[in-house]
């Protein structure tokens, strides 16, 4: 009994790998052949027309690229140039594909229809990514801000580091990285403290009641000439704002350089400059006192 069921068994193997051995020797028989169907003079030919078809593309947008990259950047900022060699290589890719495609015997009618019931759905399911979108052709068109500029969006501030299609990414002054959305800029009141090339900033200062205002006002006056970072051109403004409940307001109006000079030291150049003015003409800036009496219980 048992050598049968090993006579048995022996047969279904060998029958198995006859029929394994000869499966493979057809396929490999029909892969030879379309192998060999492949390999013809005109195949060739195709391959090597659609190499050169290829080579010429890449050659024309390799030009077209140096020829952006040598555009001044007075003329193109950097972020705007940045923005169309993406583009460039994202037509660059597609022109590439279609062709390939078109090789292989592709529909690319039927491409296109797929494309645009796929469009339609995408648009459905991402209509914030596409007002952000829509937002960022704005707010490249307006060239309202540029890499290196300070800005102030929605109570957050900070220095531009790329201005992209869907967002503006900035980093504040405590050195964190911020994306803000196009759509937010646009929908928000936007403030660029670098857009023009010279700034003004007000200070505010009180007097005591009992100072003189002339000799008050001339001692303000002489403020902007002790700091080497305030501009004298424009002209620095100084004026009384009001009677306050302690003492009398006034104002110092600068202007600096946001390129060369931060507000910062400007800041402290003027507040040094204040106290020092107003110390030299007797001039007494008010503040509160609170007064302690002790009484002793008898």
């Amino acid at each position: 009994m048992e050598e049968q069921t090993t006579d048995t068994l022996h047969v279904v193997t060998d029958a198995a790998a006859h029929a394994a051995e000869e499966t493979m020797g057809k396929f490999t028989h029909k892969f030879m052949d379309f192998a060999k169907s492949l390999l013809t003079w005109e195949n060739l030919f195709k391959v090597i027309g659609a190499l050169i078809v290829i080579l010429l593309i890449l050659i024309v947008f390799k030009v077209i690229k140096h020829f952006i990259k040598k555009v001044p950047s007075e003329k193109l900022q950097p972020h705007y140039q940045s923005i169309i060699l993406r583009f460039v290589n994202y037509v660059l890719y597609f022109l590439v594909g279609m062709y390939i495609l078109s090789l292989f015997g592709v529909k690319l009618s039927a491409i296109w229809g797929a494309a645009g019931v796929a469009g339609i759905a995408i648009g459905f399911a991402a209509q914030t990514s596409v007002s952000n979108l829509i937002s960022g052709l704005f707010v490249l068109g307006e060239k309202t801000m540029k890499v290196g500029d300070f800005i102030v969006v929605g109570g957050v501030s900070g220095t531009v580091d790329s201005v992209g299609l869907l967002s503006v990414k900035i980093h504040t002054l405590d050195n964190q990285m911020i994306r803000i959305p196009n759509s937010t800029i646009i929908n928000t009141n936007f403030q660029n403290n670098s857009f023009f090339k010279d700034r003004r900033v007000c200070f505010n200062v009180s007097i005591d009641y009992s100072s003189d205002m002339n000799v008050a006002l001339e001692a303000l006056k002489s403020v902007p000439g002790m700091c080497p970072s305030v501009l004298q051109n424009p002209e620095p403004g100084v004026w009384y704002d009001g009677f306050g409940e302690s003492g009398i307001n006034m104002t110092i109006a600068v202007w600096f350089s946001p390129a060369k000079t931060g507000l910062g030291d400007v800041k402290n150049e003027v507040y040094i400059g204040i106290k020092k003015a107003f110390d030299q003409a007797g001039i007494n800036i008010p503040f509160n006192r609170l007064d302690v009496q002790m009484v002793e219980n008898k």
